[in-house]
């Protein structure tokens, strides 16, 4: 696409336009979850450099958006899928990533064994211990930042909210 072209698209030069983006940048700066968005977008993506360091792999953050929906047990993958919210092959890519990275495996379903069930593999258990070494650096060096007392009160908060999002999602 050409300059022109984008220019056309977002109307660049017009007046419109910049009354439109300063409008746009005040909502967002006025947002406290914009900015709750903003933080952990940019927080998880420092987490998963810093992780890849630690761990060796190429983890994306598609792949760490799977992981938590991974129960420990294993998952199949059409749940994995539901839980996700997309369909069964683009979680069947992630998993074959991971797998190919040695994270999971796939194992026999013990209830049927026609399914199989997504489990973390040997290293990808150990690689989990290590993103949560890397988590609680990055709370140590949030805790130089903010404070301990105002660090204390941040996962209060974010407590309460999980809670009432996760009652709000199981129709509570």
């Amino acid at each position: 696409m050409s300059s022109s072209e984008v220019d056309d698209c977002l109307g660049a030069g017009s007046t419109l336009s910049v009354a439109y983006e300063d409008e746009l940048e005040a909502q967002k700066a006025r947002s406290t979850l914009q900015l709750l968005f903003r933080a952990a977008r940019l927080l998880n993506e420092r987490a998963i450099a810093k992780t890849q360091k630690r761990i060796k792999l190429p983890v994306r953050v598609a792949h760490t958006t799977l992981l938590p929906h991974i129960d420990l047990e294993g998952t199949r993958l059409t749940e994995l899928a539901r839980r996700l919210g997309v369909t069964k092959q683009a979680a069947g890519q992630l998993v074959d990533e991971l797998e190919a990275m040695g994270m999971l495996e796939r194992v026999p379903d013990p209830a049927d064994a026609r399914a199989k069930l997504v489990c973390f593999s040997p290293r990808g258990k150990k690689a989990l211990l290590e993103g949560l070494g890397t988590l609680q650096d990055m709370e140590a060096e949030l805790e130089a930042l903010l404070g301990r007392a105002d660090l204390a009160a941040l996962h209060r908060i974010a407590t309460t909210l999980v809670r009432a999002e996760e009652a709000r999602a199981d129709g509570g």
